[in-house]
Parts: structure tokens; C-alpha cells; sequence
């Protein structure tokens, strides 16, 4: 149903609605709505539009109450054509721009970026970790840990620096752990990570016949070293709690529910990654995410790079109830002001 079929009478009632009902999260009734819109028209006008709007999709009377609350259909005309969106508060910008500081690494800034989204907004704030691919290896440690572990210091791009444990198949002494570490930053340092990788697997093939067993194991301990674990952080959430602070008691039920889907990942990273495709800020109302468990809130994002490519992508996740016109600019500028701070 295009929105071009409803009249503007009935395009106001329902923007009035909404907004209703974003800010108190109960069902609205025809005589507030008469008093909110300022029509000049009877309770029993305000009635028959309200039931044209149920029939159409829009909006729907929950249990046995007398006032209606938007649909996803509802919400998703009211974004795209009924909403005013705000300009973001100058504070929020300044505090933006001074936590998001080019001078931090590529992980601190994305820590920073999903508490800022959390903070400001108010809802639960994510984003995504760069993916390695992007970065180029600078210098690479091995360090002796106890029994057949190694812990590995990355560093990556001119800042980033990432630590992992690692298990080899054969003990390592300290001395032999500096070789292997001279030998990779002498024949890859500068590289792109997955060139890199690449080129050790590819000699790990090739000349496994003519290789020492010590030079075996350390290109091993190479490959292990920038494989990415399966346990690593593939997204950043913040605030969870916060959809606690104004939920209603249906509402928290659900939560639940969605607090398992952050733990499971799979779900949330299938709908992230279509976002990374997409250009500028994207809004998933209820059931349009294509899973179950988003049906009653909405996720808000937009990618972020460094200039040259997209790096990954930042959100809010909230009820579908959230304050659109302030939580879509806050989105925008976040991802706007990180892509700014790792071009830098």
C-alpha cells in the first residue's frame, strides 16, 4: 500500500500516533488523538479514519484496548515520509569529534564508537570490527608462554596493536621464537595482511619437501599467528541495559530474547553485512531485518571507512518505538566522524 492512498487527515492522525506512542508506549486513543492533532472534526471522524488505517495495515488495536498502536507498515510510512528529522545537538557533535580522536587505534576507536552511539542515543550501540584485510602488517612478536602456548603482538596499519595466544604443535625456545618473529617482519612487514598469509600457505605447499622441520613450524607458527581465531570479537555492543531503562513489561519479555541473539551473533552479522553494501543509513523496522527475533525493534545503521573502502558498519538497536527523528542523525554523524577519524 503506497503512501500517496491515505489522505493528509489521515497521514496527521497517524504521525500523531506514533509519536504518541513513541513517547509514552501505550496504545492511543481517539479522543487524544483529537486533542493532540487540533483537527476540527468529531471523536466519531477520528474513529472511522483510525479504522481505515487498521484496515489498511498501519496500525493495530492490541488485546482488548481502545487505542491503537503503529505497526511495522505504520512505522515504516511515518520514516519515510512523515518525519521530521532533527539536526543533532551541537554537544553531542562535540563529543563526537573528541572521542573519536584520530590518534587512537583502529580498536579503540570502534569501542568508542559503539559506547558514543549507546551513550547518546540512548538504545544499545554496535559496531562492527574491522576487518583484517584492511590493515597491513607491521611487526609481528612471538613470546613464551607456559606449556605449548605463544602469545603473539600484532602490530597493524601505524597504531593498531592486537595480542592473541596461540598453540603450537611443537615447543618453542625464546631464541627460536625471535628467529621466526625476524623472519616474517623481514619478508612481510609492509604487506597486506591476506597477501601475507597467502604467501606462507602457498610455501607451506610448495616446498614442504625441501624445507627443514624447523622452518615447517615456523611458517606454521606464522599462519596461526594471522589466522583469525573463531573465538574473536566480530562486533561491539554497548548498552544493552539501556533497553531496559524505559521497556514495559511485555517489552522486557522480549528483551531476553534479543539479549541471545547479541550472544549468537550469526542472525545480527547476516543483517550487518547487508548493510555494508548499502550506501548511507539504513532503518530496519520490526520483521524487515528477516529475522523473528528483531520483530519488535528496529535497527539503524550506516557504514564506515577509511577513505578508501568500506571497513564495516555501526548501529542503535532499539524498540520500534525509538525517537527516529534523533537517533537517525546520531547514526549518520558517528559513522561520518569515525570514517574521518581512520582516514587520518
Amino acid at each position: 500500500m503506497t503512501s500517496d492512498v491515505i489522505s493528509e487527515r489521515a497521514r496527521l492522525l497517524l504521525k500523531t500516533l506514533v509519536e504518541r506512542h513513541i513517547r509514552d508506549g501505550q496504545p492511543v486513543g481517539s479522543r487524544t488523538l483529537l486533542e493532540e492533532a487540533g483537527l476540527p472534526v468529531s471523536a466519531a471522524t477520528i474513529r472511522n479514519v483510525m479504522s481505515d488505517l487498521e484496515e489498511r495495515g498501519y496500525v493495530i488495536s492490541p488485546h482488548t484496548s481502545a487505542g491503537r498502536i503503529p505497526t511495522a507498515m505504520g512505522y515504516r510510512l511515518f520514516v519515510d515520509s512523515l518525519l521530521q528529522v532533527k539536526p543533532l545537538e551541537q554537544e553531542a557533535v562535540s563529543v563526537l569529534r573528541n572521542q573519536l580522536n584520530p590518534d587512537k587505534s583502529a580498536t579503540e576507536l570502534v569501542q568508542s564508537a559503539s559506547s558514543l552511539l549507546s551513550s547518546i542515543s540512548a538504545q544499545a550501540g554496535l559496531v562492527t570490527v574491522p576487518r583484517q584485510e584492511a590493515g597491513q602488517l607491521r611487526q609481528v612478536e612471538f613470546l613464551p608462554l607456559s606449556g605449548d602456548r605463544v602469545l603473539v603482538i600484532l602490530v597493524i596499519n601505524e597504531r593498531e596493536v592486537q595480542n592473541r595466544i596461540i598453540h603450537t604443535q611443537r615447543p618453542f625456545t625464546e631464541e627460536q621464537l625471535r628467529e621466526a618473529a625476524a623472519m616474517v617482519n623481514q619478508r612481510f612487514a609492509g604487506r597486506p595482511l591476506p597477501d601475507v598469509q597467502e604467501q606462507i600457505l602457498r610455501e607451506m605447499r610448495e616446498a614442504r619437501s625441501q624445507i627443514d622441520s624447523y622452518m615447517q613450524a615456523t611458517l606454521d607458527l606464522a599462519n596461526q599467528a594471522l589466522d583469525q581465531e573463531p573465538g574473536e570479537e566480530e562486533y561491539v555492543v554497548a548498552g544493552e541495559s539501556r533497553l531496559l531503562d524505559n521497556a514495559t513489561a511485555d517489552e522486557i519479555l522480549k528483551l531476553r530474547e534479543l539479549f541471545d541473539a547479541f550472544e549468537q551473533k550469526k542472525d545480527l552479522l547476516h543483517l550487518l553485512e547487508r548493510c555494508t553494501r548499502a550506501q548511507g543509513v539504513q532503518v530496519f523496522i520490526g520483521e524487515e531485518a528477516g529475522y523473528e527475533v528483531f520483530g519488535d525493534y528496529s535497527v539503524i545503521t550506516a557504514p564506515y571507512g577509511d577513505g578508501a573502502r568500506t571497513l564495516g558498519v555501526l548501529g542503535v538497536i532499539g524498540p520500534t518505538r525509538m525517537a527516529y527523528e534523533r537517533v537517525i542523525p546520531i547514526v549518520d554523524v558517528t559513522a561520518k566522524m569515525l570514517s574521518s577519524a581512520l582516514s587520518k
